[in-house]
C-alpha cells in the first residue's frame, strides 16, 4: 500500500472521514490556543483581553508608510488641501484639541481599569490631512497619522460631530486595533495552512466544500466579531476623548443617525459586517453618555452645555 508522506493512505485505503487529516488540526488548535493565550494582555484603555502583532515602533514606521502612499495619491489626484485651507485649519484645530486630552483620558481610563496608564502614545508621530473627495470618511493610521475627506462634512453638519469622528478615529490607533487585527490575522492565515493540509487527501469537491465551511465559520465567528468590538471600543473611548477636549458628546447620537441614512440606509445585517448595528451603536452611545458628561463638566467648566 502506498503511503501518503503527510500521514495518509492510499485513494483506496483511506482513514477517517473521507481522507481529512484530523490530528494536523488538533496540532494547529494546541499551537494557536498557545499562542494566543500565551500573548494575552489586557487593554488599559478598555480592561479587555488584547493580542498584538507588532510593536508600538513598528505600527507608528507602518503607519507613517501609509500615510505616505494616501498623500502621493491625493497630491496626484489634485485633491490633497493645503494646510492654509479653511477646512484643513478646521480639522487641524480639532485634532490638536484632541490630541492634547490623550494623556489625561488614557490615564483616567486606565485607573478605573486598574491598569498602568499606556504611554505608546508618546511616539506618535502626529499628523492630518484634509482630503477632497465625497466620499464620508476619516481614519486614523497607527501611529497617529490621520485623514479626513470632505465628503464627511455635509455628514457631521457641526464642529462637535466631526469631533467624535475623528476621536473614534484616533481611538482606533490609541487602543492599536491595527496591531490587534495583524495577531488575528497571522491566527487565522495560519488556520487556513492547516486546514489545506488536513484536506489533502479528500477529493477536491470535498476539500472545496470543507474549506468553504471553515472559512465561514472564521468569517462570521471570529473576523467580523472581532471588528464589532474594535468599532465599540473606539466609540467608547473617542467619545471620552471628544468630551474631554470640551466637545459636546451628545452630538454623537444625531452623528450615527445620520450615518445610518446613508447609502439609503441599505446596509448588511449585523452578524455579516464589521460594524455594529446603527441602532445598537446609538443605544451603546446612549449608556456612554453619563460618563462623557462627567469627562465634559471635568475639564470644560468654562464652556457649560446648553
Amino acid at each position: 500500500m502506498r503511503i501518503d508522506p503527510m500521514g495518509g493512505a492510499s485513494r483506496g485505503q483511506r482513514r477517517g472521514f473521507g481522507g481529512f487529516r484530523w490530528w494536523i488540526l488538533v496540532l494547529f488548535a494546541i499551537y494557536a490556543a498557545w499562542q494566543w493565550f500565551g500573548s494575552a494582555k489586557t487593554d488599559p484603555y478598555t480592561g479587555e483581553t488584547a493580542h498584538y502583532g507588532t510593536t508600538a515602533d513598528e505600527e507608528v514606521q507602518l503607519g507613517a508608510q501609509a500615510f505616505q502612499q494616501v498623500l502621493g495619491d491625493a497630491n496626484a489626484q489634485r485633491a490633497l488641501l493645503p494646510a492654509n485651507a479653511q477646512q484643513s485649519q478646521a480639522v487641524r484645530e480639532i485634532a490638536q484639541r484632541l490630541i492634547g486630552k490623550v494623556p489625561q483620558v488614557a490615564e483616567s481610563l486606565a485607573k478605573a481599569n486598574q491598569q498602568q496608564a499606556p504611554t505608546d502614545y508618546r511616539s506618535f508621530q502626529w499628523d492630518v490631512a484634509v482630503i477632497d473627495s465625497q466620499e464620508a470618511n476619516a481614519f486614523c493610521l497607527p501611529g497617529g497619522k490621520m485623514a479626513v475627506y470632505t465628503g464627511l462634512f455635509p455628514v457631521t453638519q457641526n464642529t462637535d460631530a466631526l469631533a467624535v469622528v475623528m476621536g473614534h478615529e484616533i481611538a482606533h490607533a490609541l487602543l492599536r486595533h491595527g496591531s490587534q487585527r495583524m495577531a488575528q490575522q497571522k491566527l487565522v492565515q495560519m488556520g487556513q495552512v492547516a486546514a489545506g493540509m488536513a484536506v489533502g487527501g479528500m477529493d477536491p469537491q470535498q476539500q472545496q466544500m470543507v474549506m468553504a465551511a471553515l472559512g465561514a465559520g472564521a468569517q462570521y465567528g471570529l473576523i467580523l466579531p472581532y471588528g464589532r468590538n474594535h468599532e465599540t471600543q473606539a466609540d467608547q473611548v473617542g467619545l471620552m476623548l471628544a468630551a474631554a477636549a470640551c466637545y459636546d458628546p451628545r452630538q454623537a447620537v444625531p452623528l450615527w443617525e445620520r450615518m445610518s441614512q446613508l447609502g439609503g440606509g441599505q446596509r448588511p445585517p449585523e452578524f455579516a459586517s464589521t460594524h455594529p448595528d446603527p441602532a445598537n451603536r446609538i443605544q451603546t452611545l446612549q449608556s456612554l453618555m453619563p460618563r462623557a458628561l462627567q469627562f465634559y463638566q471635568a475639564n470644560c467648566a468654562s464652556r457649560p452645555l446648553r
